[in-house]
């Protein structure tokens, strides 16, 4: 579309304007959904996973923890998993020279 007058290009300007508007309306829709699953490590997740952490490091089994009826077992597990592989992490970090 070629524009040649002042009127046409000022139409268009707020054709586009609309457009964007619309455009900005629906971003903020798709912002705000709530997505399910697995929440990212947030304030809570990593409040849990320390919780886990310490009864862990005291000895606790598992079973024990999961009894306690704060985390489930596949949560439990999951921690566990997360923590063996900070640990060899920090582990290998540690073993390097610098």
């Amino acid at each position: 579309m070629k524009i040649t007058s002042l009127d046409e290009a000022l139409k268009r300007i707020e054709d586009l304007e609309k457009e964007v508007a619309e455009l900005r309306s629906e971003n903020e829709q798709l912002r705000s959904r709530n997505f399910g699953g697995r929440k990212k490590h947030d304030e809570n997740w990593m409040a849990s996973y320390n919780d886990f952490k310490v009864k862990y490091e005291e000895g606790m089994s598992i079973m024990e923890i999961v009894s306690c009826g704060e985390i489930s077992r596949r949560t439990a597990y999951r921690y566990l998993a997360y923590y063996k592989q900070f640990q060899k992490n920090e582990k290998d970090f540690g073993s390097k020279s610098v």
